[in-house]
């Protein structure tokens, strides 16, 4: 009887990091322009149906935003269930990370004052925009100001941070895909500061600061906070003035 020959079980290959792709980018990117009108017209439509005409465009503008961001987020959570069967939260690195808390508020603050210092140095224009215009009334004020701490930091960074940096790293590497993918986060606020490219480069500081804060800590949790209190800074100098 000749001796059994054992052989080893072929080993399957090693899972992609991410495990989305391109396709499932453009599909993603395909898809922001149709949430946009249909956000648009149902927040407008309610607005007509029950007679609403508010006098500041915050009322209009906040929930507009706010339906787009949930939109592409069912967007994005259906492509990962549906094409790969992954939940949306942990795809996206939502997840503990291990620096003290405080830390990412520390460097959001930091970071905040380095942009500042930036703007100053190159000259950012001070004139008046669609978002200085919008931060005339209090009320309004006080309305992005909770956007910008909340909702906006952790949609943002879940988009960018998570979803597109990771790509961009795998396709370019870590210094490359993070300012990669600070590019079109910086470009998001074009048209908000009245379509100023100074603006556009200090914010895209900002945008490379939480990249690296995302790849450091492997945790869009991690950068969300900094983003947050990026933000919280500048509006808290905002309401001391």
């Amino acid at each position: 009887m000749e001796p059994e020959v054992l052989t080893a079980e072929p080993q399957p290959p090693p899972e992609r990091e991410p495990f989305w792709g391109y396709a499932d980018l453009l599909m993603f990117v395909g898809l922001t322009i149709p949430c946009m009108l249909i956000s648009l017209g149902a927040v407008r439509g309610v607005m007509w149906i029950f007679g609403l005409h508010p006098t500041q465009k915050t009322w209009e503008l906040l929930p507009e935003q706010a339906l787009l961001y949930a939109m592409l987020t069912a967007a994005l959570a259906a492509i990962f269930r549906l094409q790969y069967d992954r939940p949306f939260w942990r795809s996206l690195a939502w997840i503990p990370f291990r620096l003290p808390p405080l830390w990412p508020v520390i460097l959001g603050f930091s970071t905040a004052i380095v942009v500042s210092l930036v703007g100053v140095l190159i000259r950012v224009p001070t004139a008046e925009n669609p978002m200085t215009q919008l931060l005339k009334d209090r009320t309004s004020m006080v309305m992005i100001a909770l956007f910008g701490v909340s909702v906006g930091p952790l949609c943002e960074e879940l988009f960018f941070r998570g979803f597109l940096q990771p790509l961009l790293v795998r396709s370019l590497g870590v210094a490359a895909g993070i300012a990669a993918s600070a590019v079109p986060f910086s470009l998001l606020h074009f048209q908000q500061y009245g379509n100023s490219w100074r603006h556009v480069a200090v914010i895209l500081i900002a945008g490379v600061a939480f990249g690296w804060m995302r790849h450091a800590t492997g945790s869009t949790r991690a950068s969300t906070l900094m983003h947050a209190s990026y933000n919280g800074l500048f509006f808290f100098a905002l309401f001391r003035k």
